[in-house]
């Protein structure tokens, strides 16, 4: 196991769970689910069967490092890469990586999201061992496929063929096309096509492998953190990554690497995946009472209503009537009613709440 590695990506704002998750505390910090652990716990937790502590990095923004080390226990520090701002997931996977490299270049790394919900523990287990050992073998790049249940069009979608070697593990097939959220009709042809997974945006790569992908298909990325050799691991990373942000452009992994590569493989898994980014996401994961309504909170009361998600503070008695396919939140004395099916909307709120109240709503 000391050549397996995880870098968790947790320096994102969740806004589509606004009003709970807020820039000051976003949802990965919190304990959406009422288990006793918040998300980042729960996905560190995962991973500490994969690989040892001291192989687990979590990327995050610098305004939450004090936030990682109050939920992860004896964290050392160097465990914690700090990001002086928000790029997306492309310069967060080019930090880590180089960094590893430098530290173990036969490393075997998967990075994934810190707000994640994976239900099936051992399956995720099961699935992320047999990509480690596809990464081992050969130059290629792997991402964790989830079979759909339903033609969701919040989701990205991975085209698949069957592979041209004969793979040891049979669900491990070529990438064919990735593609980005999809209308309802196109989501629903996926899904009858049956050669479609969601993606669930955890990758699994050599070190090797990823630099090298970094060099032909974002070779100014490259350029900007090759520069940092020598630096890695010494009092000097913190000024070097402080400048190298400066220069990196905003893209996703996802757009700079893996729908422009041609050695990407994905494994199709049924391991109770979600990625928790909306409020209808979180909806079947929380116990239902007999009228469909999902239900957190101690005193919340509910009347001819059904189909709806409500989240309240312990302390608070909120009592409902009349309502149908509704989401209600309240956190930090601001209070949330929109319908679910318009849930999408909720960024375009809190931007609005930005421009007309200021940043203490969001």
């Amino acid at each position: 196991m000391k050549n397996n590695y995880c870098v968790i990506m947790a320096g994102g704002v969740g806004s589509r769970f606004w009003p709970m998750s807020r820039t000051a505390h976003p949802k990965q910090f919190m304990d959406i689910l009422g288990t006793g652990e918040t998300l980042l716990q729960q996905t560190y937790n995962r991973f500490l069967r994969l690989c040892p502590k001291e192989n687990i990095f979590i990327v995050t923004n610098e305004s939450y490092v004090s936030l990682v080390k109050e939920q992860i226990k004896g964290i050392a520090n160097d465990n914690i890469l700090s990001e002086p701002a928000r790029k997306n997931t492309a310069p967060c996977v080019a930090y880590a990586s180089y960094k590893i490299a430098q530290m173990n270049p036969d490393a075997l790394i998967v990075v994934a999201p810190s707000d994640h919900l994976i239900t099936k523990e051992d399956t995720f287990v099961k699935a992320i061992k047999a990509c480690y050992a596809k990464a081992a073998s050969e130059d290629c790049l792997v991402t964790l496929g989830i079979n759909p249940s339903r033609p969701d069009t919040g989701y990205g979608y991975i085209q698949f063929v069957e592979s041209e070697v004969k793979e040891k593990d049979k669900r491990i097939k070529k990438v064919k096309t990735f593609t980005e959220k999809p209308d309802l009709e196109m989501a629903k042809f996926f899904l009858q096509s049956g050669d479609f997974l969601w993606n669930s945006g955890i990758f699994i790569w050599s070190v090797k492998s990823v630099i090298n992908a970094f060099e032909k298909h974002c070779s100014d990325m490259d350029a900007i953190f090759r520069d940092g050799n020598g630096k890695y691991n010494t009092p000097q990373e913190a000024e070097f990554i402080a400048k190298a942000y400066t220069n990196c452009k905003n893209i996703s992994i996802d757009y700079a690497i893996m729908e422009k590569a041609d050695n990407v493989y994905v494994r199709s898994s049924i391991i109770g995946w979600s990625d928790l980014g909306t409020w209808g996401s979180l909806y079947e994961h929380v116990k239902q009472d007999d009228h469909k309504n999902a239900i957190v909170g101690k005193n919340v009361m509910m009347y001819d209503s059904k189909n709806c998600i409500v989240n309240v503070p312990k302390d608070k008695l909120v009592v409902m009537q009349g309502l149908d396919d509704y989401i209600v939140v309240e956190s930090d004395g601001i209070l949330l009613i929109c319908k679910k099916e318009d849930e999408q909307q909720i960024r375009t709120f809190v931007n609005d709440v930005k421009v007309t109240k200021g940043d203490k709503f969001v």
